[in-house]
């Protein structure tokens, strides 16, 4: 894979890193994300993707260019595959509004990911609060 494949579009990205409690153990990777937008920052350049539904995705440049392209999260990772490439970052986690974490792609390129909301994740049943 040529390196920052995706990332030269948005500059790469990171995800999660929040333990997941028990609360959240029947969490399906990416239901926090479909329908929501998540802002991408590296290098000091800031793009916000939106994880549509049906897996597709949009990247919105700070210049408002946008790069169309799909997602999926499987395997414990979250992909996005846009015409130049495909890029993944590890994924165990669910997201969490407003909650930065920074994690390395598989192009080895580090970023910044702030989702701007998330979906709720689905409580194990039986639990209290």
């Amino acid at each position: 894979m040529r390196k920052g494949v995706v990332a030269g579009l948005f500059y790469g990205a990171v995800l999660l890193g929040t333990p997941l409690t028990a609360a959240y153990a029947q969490w399906t990777p990416g239901s926090e994300l479909v329908g929501q937008s998540v802002q991408v920052e590296t290098n000091g350049i800031v793009n916000t993707v939106y994880f549509d539904p049906a897996g597709a995705a949009r990247i919105v440049t700070p210049a408002g260019a946008v790069v169309q392209g799909t997602w999926a999260a499987a395997g414990g990772q979250l992909c996005l595959q846009t015409s130049t490439g495909r890029e993944c970052w590890p994924y165990s986690t669910a997201f969490q509004a407003g909650q930065q974490v920074t994690l390395t792609s598989s192009c080895q390129v580090a970023s910044r990911w702030t989702p701007l909301s998330t979906n709720p994740v689905q409580a194990k049943g039986g639990e209290r609060g």
